[in-house]
């Protein structure tokens, strides 16, 4: 407790320092899971797709980033072990921080897309067995997590493979493929407009002063039909920005002016799964700075559940956009061109299934891999073009870098916390 009272300034400084650091790596890295397909398949340049990102992003970060945010920060860790002996709670938290913020950075300049929840949950499981205790950790919890990395690409690649072949059997394998992606895009549009509009409803505006319980309640009945109207918005505003586009395909690319209509379709999932993907990541970077913040202006108490600040997730949200800013275009560069060739239809399937399952995670406060979520989209929808469509080279060293991932975050986390416990323990 005297080391709290005593340090307690200097503990929130640095929270905030290696929070935003962490954050940086975020936006760094692992934003071009959301943005990569849209660059890829060429619907957007890499400077729309940086703005669009940093946009939505924020406002995904900002409104709904509380939910996973718990879970990051109180499922992981007993708090009862560190009852006595708080500033291990705040050593321990701040190494993760800085541990998994290292290692993006790493992987950042390699180019590598890894997982940021692997980074981070590997770096607190890493610090807390090792300099607290085995018993500390929640393994059923961690193991829900890990079960988690598996179950979100295959429902990310089953939800891509059904949305792509749905696009195939009702647009591009029928003798008039453009009449018929004016008739059925804007269902596809107010489908990404009706999903946004839900997880904002009811879990985002807590933090505007609205609070809307996920429940099957009122509130959630209450949603739907908001959510409805929006998505009509949506689907008209797409529809008046389709009806430029002129039928102009020539035979031997009979599928050019089906893809430009699509092109217009990627703007909105480039939106969308900007917006999920920040309500969902964003807790990797501010989960561990809630924990110190609480423990350090309680006086040493470590809390089981506390509010979420909302200038903790402006920090995060604030890193994540100049991250994404200044060094986002090498990991997008490698998602985008380089798993299997993207088209503007087989991108909005590929961000269209990610978003949606990295939102139902983000809906019940389970921290998936967008990595993983957006790797497996852009898998499934090359596996309905066949194996040959898939660049394996490239997939198998993405997976050997998510193996290093975990490993990797908790060796540093555990550098650091020792670190940390010989400057400020006595």
């Amino acid at each position: 407790m005297e080391i709290i009272a005593q340090y307690g300034t200097v503990f929130l400084i640095l929270a905030c320092i290696f929070g935003f650091f962490m954050a940086w790596g975020i936006g760094a890295n692992d934003v071009a899971n959301a943005m990569g397909t849209s660059v890829g398949s060429r619907a957007l340049t890499i400077k729309q797709a940086i703005l669009i990102a940093m946009i939505f992003e924020f406002l995904g970060a900002y409104l709904a980033g509380g939910e996973v945010t718990s879970t990051i920060r109180k499922g992981i860790i007993d708090p009862q072990v560190l009852e006595n002996n708080p500033e291990l709670m705040v050593y321990g938290m701040l190494s993760a921080l800085l541990a998994a913020g290292t290692w993006l950075l790493v992987a950042s300049i390699k180019g590598w897309p890894v997982s940021t929840t692997h980074s981070i949950v590997g770096a607190i499981v890493g610090f807390a067995s090792v300099g607290i205790s085995v018993d500390a950790v929640h393994w059923s919890k961690v193991g829900g997590i890990v079960a988690s990395w598996v179950v979100s690409p295959l429902l990310a690649g089953t939800i891509s493979f059904s949305l792509f072949m749905s696009v195939k059997m009702l647009i591009l394998d029928t003798d008039q493929p453009f009449l018929r992606a004016k008739k059925y895009i804007p269902v596809y549009m107010w489908m990404v407009g009706f999903m946004i509009a839900m997880v904002t409803l009811l879990k985002g505006l807590k933090h505007v002063g609205l609070d809307f319980d996920m429940g099957l309640g009122s509130n959630f009945a209450n949603a739907i039909p908001i959510a409805t109207v929006i998505g009509l918005l949506v689907a008209g505003l797409g529809s008046l920005l389709m009806r430029n586009i002129q039928d102009d395909h020539d035979d031997e690319n009979r599928f050019g002016s089906v893809e430009r209509v699509f092109a217009v379709l990627m703007v909105f999932t480039a939106c969308s799964m900007a917006f999920a993907h920040g309500s969902n990541d964003v807790a990797n970077a501010v989960g561990p700075l809630a924990a110190i913040a609480s423990t350090v202006q309680s006086g040493g108490e470590i809390a089981a559940k506390s509010a979420m600040p909302w200038w903790i997730l402006l920090v995060g949200a604030l890193g994540i956009v100049i991250g994404l800013a200044t060094y986002g275009w090498k990991v997008i560069t490698t998602v985008g061109r380089k798993i299997t060739e993207l088209t503007p239809s087989r991108g909005f399937a590929a961000e269209l299934g990610a978003a949606s399952t990295v939102v139902m995670a983000s809906a019940t406060g389970l921290p998936i891999s967008t990595t993983h979520t957006l790797v497996g989209a852009v898998l499934g929808v090359g596996f309905a073009r066949g194996i040959a469509a898939l660049n394996l080279r490239v997939i198998g060293t993405i997976f050997m870098s998510w193996v290093i991932t975990l490993p990797a975050g908790a060796g540093l986390a555990i550098i650091f916390f020792f670190l940390f416990k010989g400057i400020f323990s006595p």
